[in-house]
């Protein structure tokens, strides 16, 4: 009897509601048979089917529901998120002579919850006259779904009060709640509530766990809850693959993907493999992709929408974009999700001529772009090649309207400062007025530096204080590049003293920056005064501060704090070595300093680079020994660049080295014909030696190549206006009075016997003394 109804409803049911009316007599015989059908149906999930043979019921019989249909038919309501139909149901109930019990009510609970009607669930539930921890759950988990967390929380706390003890589903909720709170403290409060419960290692509540903890940005403690499980299931491993992916740890997601596989008993699902082409994506290894590409497809999941685009867009991310587009055309039925994955991944690599073309075929197969799709398209536009592009998309947006969508903005802010064109981000900027967030904010502060605005940087600074936006540490990164970048001590400790002011001052990231631009602004001594007052300085503040000393000549020092750095067992990076060959350069220990270059990769696992070979030429060169320079270049892994052959020309002019001066001069002038510091420093050489006509040629060389010195500048802050000078500057507003300044100070000089006529004779100063002779001639 059974088998034969099953049959007939798989059947009536999958065609259309005049079957159901045909048949009428047969399924709606009796109550008890009209009860059981419909019943029957929401245990197949045909839940749409059950809701016509409802109304079907409602309208031709005075057949009695019973509280397990009713049941049968809210769930229905839940599963197919109509709060429509559920009040439908829910209205039947409470005319009909029904009493509903606490199973019933916690059904209507869960389908308003579901259905995003937290005030009709908290009707409900406050007008129950008996509640169980199911009810509690129920109700809870409704407002962790809509986002009423705070509601979630007073509810648990309320159960607790009332006596009723939370099992598992009940943890899973509020630890979700919480985890949308971000509150690091009261997640720790519920992961104690959770060991002392008799629930607390049910799997839903240990992965509840994990997922908070990975949300909070706490990997170690995500993962110390995932080993302590002792029987893991899918969504453990899921869990803990995501958060490693998602926080940065992608070796340690692949190496938990390779361990799950090789416990067996596991199918990873399309969300495992998404978190896993993710972390190959971010590690730009695409033969690992590839490898776990063949595994996807292994387990069925190859034409999966989900896999799909997170491998989409890992082979764009790493250049493989004729794989991505195979990837792509395997997905049936690509939605709107696969194209953006497919065209962020092809805008990350820059090529905005395919992003364009993707976007193309995307609106030819008639689907409408969202927020994310124009924001990938513009993030292709990154040079000013592509700043006509990036116009039309500009274009695209007013018309569409996404010019009110604020990331979509912002994302238009980068677009043009890449494109070199801040006039147009600072109109962007503008238009959002008071929309602008903090990203909004920080972009156009970055755009400001980019393009050596620091003025403008100053002034939207201070306007950014007026308003509601606080600034966090990525600001405070900008201004301070911007104090830098003047070398305004002022403005960097009026910042300093504000910071200060926002608690931010104890961010070691904060910390790191305020020492680098205090040590750009001249200001050592601030620098290791902040460098001092750190609890634990990390590698980049013990190198910011050797890279400082190092700079400033104060090569004992630097080689001091660096072997105390050492002895505290901190590990130093590239940066902090080229601080103490600098260093070592500077105060002329070279043996030292070659036996630190050539134990680098062996001692502390850093392959030398370019910095650390012109480090090396420089030690060399600046010790006399320029022919052993000059034979360490011609001996490197990789072509020397302008810098490695600059430090060279340098030495060879203090130690008088004509012929390799001239060597180092012309590999110079093959990578850049028209760099004037090399000729300039090669007619220096030619002339200390005597060689007239060598200076006269390449004078002669430079005049007709158009190359010009390219003048000295300096500037000076005086009650907060920063003043400017060039060498041989003849525009300066002051000019008249400057070159007054400088003859008595040349005369002075002349007095005194600092400088004679002699000194004169050389012909690169000659073109400088000849500026000012005229005026102390006429004195």
């Amino acid at each position: 009897m059974i088998r034969n109804l099953k049959t007939q409803l798989r059947f009536t049911f999958y065609h259309s509601q005049p079957i159901v009316q045909s048949n009428a007599q047969t399924y709606f015989r009796t109550e008890q048979f009209s009860n059981d059908y419909i019943s029957s149906l929401c245990k197949q999930n045909l839940y749409n089917e059950a809701l016509v043979a409802f109304d079907f019921l409602q309208n031709n019989t005075n057949f009695r529901i019973r509280p397990s249909t009713y049941a049968g038919l809210i769930s229905a309501c839940s599963s197919l998120r109509s709060l429509q139909l559920g009040r439908k149901v829910h209205d039947h109930i409470l005319s009909s002579n029904c009493q509903p019990d606490v199973v019933l009510h916690n059904h209507i609970l869960n389908m308003y919850g579901k259905c995003g009607s937290l005030e009709d669930a908290r009707m409900v539930f406050d007008e129950m006259p008996r509640r169980n921890v199911v009810s509690w759950t129920a109700m809870i988990a409704g407002c962790s779904q809509n986002g009423q967390e705070n509601d979630a929380i007073e509810l648990y706390i309320q159960m607790l009060q009332s006596g009723v003890m939370p099992d598992q589903f009940t943890f899973g909720s509020i630890i979700r709640a919480c985890s949308g709170l971000c509150c690091v403290g009261l997640g720790r409060q519920l992961h104690a509530h959770v060991i002392k419960s008799e629930h607390g290692s049910h799997l839903i509540s240990q992965n509840a766990l994990i997922a908070m903890y990975t949300k909070f940005d706490r990997i170690l403690d995500a993962w110390n809850v995932f080993s302590s499980i002792a029987r893991k299931d899918i969504t453990s491993w899921g869990s803990m693959i995501a958060g490693f992916s998602k926080l940065g740890y992608e070796l340690e997601a692949l190496s938990h993907f390779n361990e799950m596989l090789h416990h067996g008993g596991y199918q990873p699902n399309e969300f495992i493999f998404g978190s896993v082409f993710s972390a190959c994506s971010s590690l730009l290894h695409n033969e690992c992709g590839r490898q776990i590409h063949g595994i996807c497809i292994k387990f069925g999941l190859g034409e999966d929408i989900f896999a799909g685009c997170s491998l989409c867009d890992m082979y764009a991310r790493c250049g493989l974009l004729d794989f991505a587009r195979t990837v792509f055309n395997e997905i049936e039925s690509p939605d709107l999700a696969s194209w953006n994955a497919i065209i962020a991944g092809v805008a990350s690599c820059s090529n905005t001529n395919e992003a364009m073309l993707l976007f193309s075929e995307m609106r030819d197969r008639e689907l409408i772009p969202d927020g994310l799709t124009v924001r990938s398209l513009i993030c292709a536009c990154t040079s000013p090649l592509t700043l006509y592009q990036g116009m039309q998309i500009h274009s695209y947006i007013i018309k569409m309207g996404f010019d009110s969508n604020v990331p979509v903005c912002n994302a238009m802010l980068t677009m043009y400062a890449k494109c070199s064109v801040l006039c147009n981000a600072l109109l962007v900027f503008k238009e959002l007025g008071k929309n602008a967030d903090l990203v909004s904010w920080n972009s156009i502060l970055a755009a400001c530096l980019q393009h050596n605005e620091a003025g403008e940087l100053f002034r939207l600074f201070s306007l950014m204080l007026a308003s509601l936006t606080k600034p966090d540490h990525i600001t405070f990164n900008d201004v301070m590049g911007a104090c830098a970048e003047m070398a305004s001590l002022e403005m960097a400790t009026q910042l300093h003293c504000y910071i200060m002011k926002t608690g931010l001052a104890l961010d070691v990231f904060v910390m790191n920056g305020l020492m680098d631009m205090y040590i750009k602004c001249g200001s050592l001594g601030s620098a290791r005064e902040l460098f001092n007052c750190m609890e634990d300085p990390d590698v980049v503040s013990w190198s910011s501060l050797i890279v400082g000393y190092a700079q400033f000549g104060c090569g004992e020092e630097a080689l001091k704090l660096f072997r105390r750095m050492r002895s505290l067992g901190v590990r130093p990076n590239h940066v902090t070595l080229v601080g103490v060959l600098t260093a070592c350069s500077h105060v002329g220990l070279v043996e030292e300093g070659l036996q630190l270059y050539r134990i680098m990769e062996n001692e502390f696992g850093i392959i030398p680079t370019r910095e650390h070979h012109s480090c090396v030429v420089d030690l060399l060169a600046r010790a006399g020994r320029v022919h052993e320079a000059e034979d360490f270049i011609n001996r490197m892994a990789f072509d020397a660049d302008i810098v490695v052959w600059k430090s060279l020309l340098a030495s060879c002019k203090t130690h008088g080295k004509v012929d390799v001066g001239k060597r180092a001069a012309e590999n110079i002038l093959k990578i850049d014909p028209t760099n004037s510091a090399a000729l300039v420093l090669l007619c220096n050489i030619y002339a200390s030696s005597g060689k007239w006509e060598e200076v006269a040629r390449l004078r002669g060389s430079m005049k007709e190549r158009g190359v010009r010195k390219v003048p000295g500048q300096s500037w000076i802050e005086i009650q907060s206006k920063i003043n400017v000078f060039f060498a041989e500057d003849s525009m300066h507003p002051e000019r008249d009075k400057i070159y007054t300044i400088l003859e008595a100070l040349w005369l002075q000089m002349l007095d005194e016997g600092y400088v004679s006529i002699q000194m004169l004779a050389s012909t690169e100063q000659l073109q400088w003394s000849n500026e000012l002779l005229p005026h102390y001639s006429t004195k």
